[in-house]
Order: structure tokens, then sequence, then C-alpha cells
């Protein structure tokens, strides 16, 4: 397999200029807390088709007078409460990609990632890792966001009265309950999608909250503009969708959630069928990253491991045993993220070492 990127698609590809879909987040656009094989698709494009979509975050009414407009109000108004399901991320897609079948890989390239409004929220919630710790209270940190600097600031934050629990809930915090937060901290602003994936070949829904094969909430801040990921298709045309946008995030993700916010995003989607991963694969400029995941960590580990194995003898055409050793010296694992039911590590290793030079013996 060839995991190189390339402009060779397919001949038909070639014999027309490849087109633009704008994707709106409309109700008609947009399903929230599921993937679903038998969703019907937003839009039909073909490999090499450039989409400009809307991921809109289920956080914003924690904000709704800095990161609520007319239009997701009209969201919030067309998907009643108990359409928002098993999951809880707000979906947009999806997306039917022409040709692509169970086998082929979809190569999603990541054009530019631009926030919607210039804010964001981050909720410490009671699926956090320190829920308990914190005498199990749940707090909203509001975040100013600085395009110019690419620095987000902390603007105010509230305690969450009762428990966060329905999706999409719209908060109306009196001022005289806000907080001063962060005072003189500057976060880098990255963003970057938190869950995107393909439909998995299952009946029913598929709730977007665990990360899995299909791609879902894998929560990894390097699935940004500049980036590619390869996801597995598992049924016809792929169905693929985005959400759960964030704007910033630490590995781990430990307190529940990222600066979740609304971003506009612009993505070559192209159909692979020269070669096949059995999880889904990011590469950046600099690094291949594999994926992990399983409800123990440890098993999420040797899960990462052992894709990091394949990786390393399909593409590099390494022995188990050279790879396992390159492994041990040349690649780094880290938790993605604690916090999404089925817990995340990935491991990247860097380009230069995939390149195909010969080895220097002198």
């Amino acid at each position: 397999m060839s995991l190189l990127k390339t402009d060779d698609l397919t001949e038909a590809d070639r014999r027309q200029p490849n087109e633009f879909h704008n994707l709106k987040a409309t109700v008609e656009n947009c399903h929230w807390g599921y993937f679903s094989a038998t969703k019907s698709p937003a839009i039909k494009v073909k490999s090499g088709d450039i989409v400009h979509a809307e991921a809109i975050t289920h956080h914003a009414g924690d904000a709704p007078d800095l990161m609520m407009d007319d239009g997701l109000k009209a969201l919030w108004a067309g998907i009643p409460e108990e359409d928002r399901n098993p999951g809880v991320h707000l979906m947009t897609g999806p997306i039917y990609v022409e040709g692509a079948q169970p086998g082929d890989m979809l190569e999603v390239r990541y054009l530019s990632m631009r926030p919607r409004f210039s804010y964001g929220s981050n909720l410490a919630a009671n699926w956090g890792h320190l829920y308990k710790e914190f005498g199990e209270k749940e707090r909203v940190t509001i975040y100013r966001l600085d395009m110019a600097s690419m620095q987000a600031h902390g603007h105010y934050a509230y305690d969450f009265n009762g428990k966060y629990e329905t999706p999409g809930t719209v908060t109306h915090c009196a001022e005289c309950d806000r907080h001063k937060a962060l005072n003189g901290v500057r976060v880098p602003v990255r963003p970057h999608l938190g869950t995107a994936g393909v439909a998995p070949d299952v009946s029913g829904r598929v709730s977007t909250i665990p990360p899995g094969k299909h791609g879902g909430n894998i929560d990894n801040w390097r699935i940004g503009a500049g980036a590619t990921m390869y996801y597995p298709v598992q049924v016809e045309g792929g169905l693929f969708s985005i959400g759960d946008p964030h704007v910033s995030q630490g590995d781990g993700e430990i307190s529940g959630t990222a600066i979740e916010a609304s971003l506009d995003v612009t993505m070559q989607i192209i159909l692979r069928k020269d070669f096949a991963f059995n999880s889904p694969l990011l590469e950046t400029p600099d690094y291949f990253i594999v994926h992990g995941f399983d409800e123990d960590l440890n098993q999420a580990m040797k899960n990462a491991s052992l894709e990091m194995l394949d990786l390393l003898g399909e593409h590099r055409g390494l022995s188990r045993d050279d790879a396992y050793s390159l492994m041990s010296v040349a690649s780094d694992f880290t938790v993605t993220q604690v916090v999404d039911t089925v817990q995340g590590v990935h491991a990247k290793i860097p380009r230069s070492v995939m390149d195909k030079g010969e080895p220097d013996d002198a």
C-alpha cells in the first residue's frame, strides 16, 4: 500500500474539475447523537471533491448570547430533545462518496477550520476524570478567542445548576452568577474536530460518544487544518459525518470537554482503493499517528501498539521483530482521552523514519 499523498485520482476524476459543495448546518443536513448506516445522505460527492461544511458544537447553549445565532437557534428548535440520542454530538452530514464500498478508505484532507464565533465553552462535567474529587460539582468556563494571536482567554465561569445530562442544554446564566476565570492565562488556539467518521456496518443508531474503527469521538487535537485522516469504509458510500468541533484541547481531555466551539470546515474527500487499514489513521506534516481504543486503558495501549506494528510492517515492509524494536525507540504513545467510555491511546512515528531511502551501511 502507499500512504504518500498523491494527486493520482481515477481517470474519471482527471476528466473533470473537482466540484465544490457547501454543506450548511440545517435541520435537513444534521443529526444529533448518532451514526447510522441507513441515514439518508445530506449530499453526494465524487472522489476529489471539496466540501465546505458547518460543524456545530452541542455546547453552544452554555453561552447562547455569545455562541448561538439564528441558524443555531433554528437547529435547536428543529431537532427535538427526544431525537438527540443515543449520543450527544450534533453531526453534519452524512456525506455519500460515489463508488465507496466496504474495504475502501476515505482520505479526508482537512484544508481549513475557522471558528464561527469568537467564543467557546469548557465544561467540567459529571463524566470528567476528577468529578468526584471536585465534590461532584460541574462548572462551565467560557473562553474568548483571539484569532489574530491564535490564543484563548478566560472570559467568565459559572457553576452549573443541577447535572448536565441533556444534549444541547441552553443555560442563561445571570451576570451576577459569573466569576472571573484564568486571569493572565493564554491558551493556544488549535481548531480541530473531536468527532468525525463513517457509518458503522450495524443496524440502528450508533452513539457518537465512544470512538471506534469507524472514527467517531477520537478527540485527537491534531485532526485539524493541514492534517489528513484515513477512515475505513464500512457501508456503501461511506456516509461520512463531522461534529464536536473544538478550538483547544489537551491530551486526556481530563475535565470531560475541550474548548467547544463551532467551526467552518473545508475538506477534500478522496476515495482510496489502493490500500486498507484497520482503524482511523492520521497523517500530519511530521508524523503518522495510529489509534487504539478500549474501555480498559491498558488494552487501548496494546491496541495502539498492534496498529503501529501493522503500519510499520505494511507500509515500511519491516519484519515484526524490526518493527517492534523501532516502535520502542522512535514511537511516542500518548493518552488521547479518558472521558468517552471507550478510552483512547494514540501512537505517532516521525515521517522521516518512514521514508524509503536505502540504509547507509558505511
